[in-house]
């Protein structure tokens, strides 16, 4: 058995399979396990974890309020990854479009500024995702980033 994170998000979609072509095949997660008969699959990649669920408005699942496509409006979840150049070569394969063209982004973080490669993909229901690659830290530059 695997180590589960103390933060997991669960994720409600429109069709498991759809949403498991994309997390495996395109994203590159594996299915730590699953309950097919009951739609559920919980995805690791390496440390970062996400549980997807099959919505079925007749299962009173816990759902807050009306799910109307894009779902996961107003977040993005950042996930750091060792490379995202296999992502992105993927999705380019699949003809996946990009939510923002991949790039290379520096961010103030106290005294210094933090560099990653970002590479933001919405899933098939609308979740943003942004893959990142660490780039490392330098010292601020005289205009600090956002």
């Amino acid at each position: 058995m695997f180590s589960r994170n103390r933060m997991v998000p669960e994720l409600m979609v429109g069709d498991i399979r759809n949403s498991l072509d994309f997390w495996t095949g395109l994203v590159g997660f594996r299915v730590a396990y699953d309950r097919p008969e009951e739609g559920f699959a919980y995805l690791d990649f390496d440390g970062v974890q996400v549980m997807l669920e099959q919505y079925d408005p007749l299962e009173g699942q816990w759902v807050t309020g009306p799910l109307q496509p894009p779902f996961g409006r107003g977040i993005n979840f950042q996930m750091t990854v060792d490379s995202v150049e296999p992502i992105l070569q993927r999705l380019a394969a699949a003809e996946w479009p990009l939510f923002r063209p991949f790039a290379e982004k520096w961010y103030r973080s106290g005294t210094v500024e933090v560099g990653q490669h970002e590479l933001l993909v919405q899933d098939p229901d609308g979740y943003l995702l942004r893959l990142v690659e660490y780039l490392g830290e330098r010292p601020l530059s005289n205009v600090a980033a956002t």
